[in-house]
């Protein structure tokens, strides 16, 4: 299949109270060049301009933006704008006929993380995919489809900290909840698998045209095989990734790939608002 190219906006503002004195910000706003995946096009909008800023690639290979404000601001926007050119994902049966070699960066997504502790609760939901005899592909995928089928998406149940067991209790969550469940089930059975961050292409309902700053961020989980390399798992949706799965960063838990973050002198309260679009030219 012919591949396929987005325009992608991601823009971020904070509104403060009372003047922020200082500010050092993390950006992961940079999608990643795979083998799938090319970026065509990509700037980043800083709103006042920073009197800091330089550009490092993290442990995990996502490129991290450094900036820092030094004057007074009482507000902060940042402004994400690229084209991606996304094609199909290497099948298990390439991959395999690759006979790629063992990927040692795979042992540490094996361990407990502060967001994605080992859970008792996450092994015994996912013990019965893992039946002696069945094999790992089966398997993951079984699991992944339990997920979908036995929670339900609900954007007001839970927070950035809500734990992996408070979310087995309740059944419900977004997408960021249920790729650090399926993370926990995997983990806890001795599997190793990541958190992938980024943007799904979405349709509008139909009869209605598609309107900018209405999608969203997006979740989901990568597990390692060495017969079958990294294959992208999407419990929110029960599907695997495909086209229209745009890779942003990855890492252990959303700890690691979260889109902004820092850390401000001041401010008092502040307003968040995010907006997100992504586009098929």
């Amino acid at each position: 299949m012919p591949a396929s190219r987005y325009h992608i906006e991601h823009t971020t503002w904070y509104a403060y109270a009372a003047p922020v004195a200082q500010s050092w910000q993390l950006a992961r706003l940079t999608p990643r060049s795979l083998p799938w995946q090319r970026l065509l096009t990509h700037s980043l909008y800083i709103d006042p301009p920073p009197d800091e800023r330089h550009e490092t690639i993290d442990c995990f290979g996502n490129t991290v933006e450094h900036f820092a404000l030094h004057g007074a601001h009482r507000r902060l926007r940042v402004r994400m704008q690229c084209t991606v050119e996304v094609g199909e994902r290497p099948s298990c049966d390439a991959v395999r006929l690759a006979t790629p070699p063992s990927d040692l960066d795979a042992a540490r997504m094996s361990e407990p993380t502060p967001l994605v502790p080992l859970s008792e609760a996450a092994r015994e939901y996912a013990a019965a995919h893992f039946a002696t005899g069945r094999g790992w592909l089966e398997a993951v995928d079984s699991l992944m489809r339990a997920i979908h089928v036995d929670f339900e998406f609900d954007p007001d149940a839970t927070t950035v900290s809500t734990s992996v067991d408070e979310v087995l209790q309740h059944r419900r969550g977004v997408c960021q909840d249920f790729a650090h469940l399926m993370l926990a089930c995997l983990r806890a059975h001795g599997l190793p698998a990541r958190y992938v961050s980024g943007y799904l292409l979405t349709d509008p309902p139909p009869g209605r045209p598609r309107l900018m700053g209405v999608d969203a961020s997006h979740a989901w989980v990568a597990a390692y095989a060495p017969q079958f390399g990294w294959v992208e798992f999407d419990p929110t949706n029960d599907q695997l990734a495909d086209a229209r799965y745009i890779t942003l960063a990855w890492g252990a838990d959303f700890a690691d790939v979260v889109p902004l973050r820092g850390v401000i002198l001041g401010g008092g309260e502040q307003l968040l608002d995010v907006a997100v679009s992504v586009v098929p030219v």
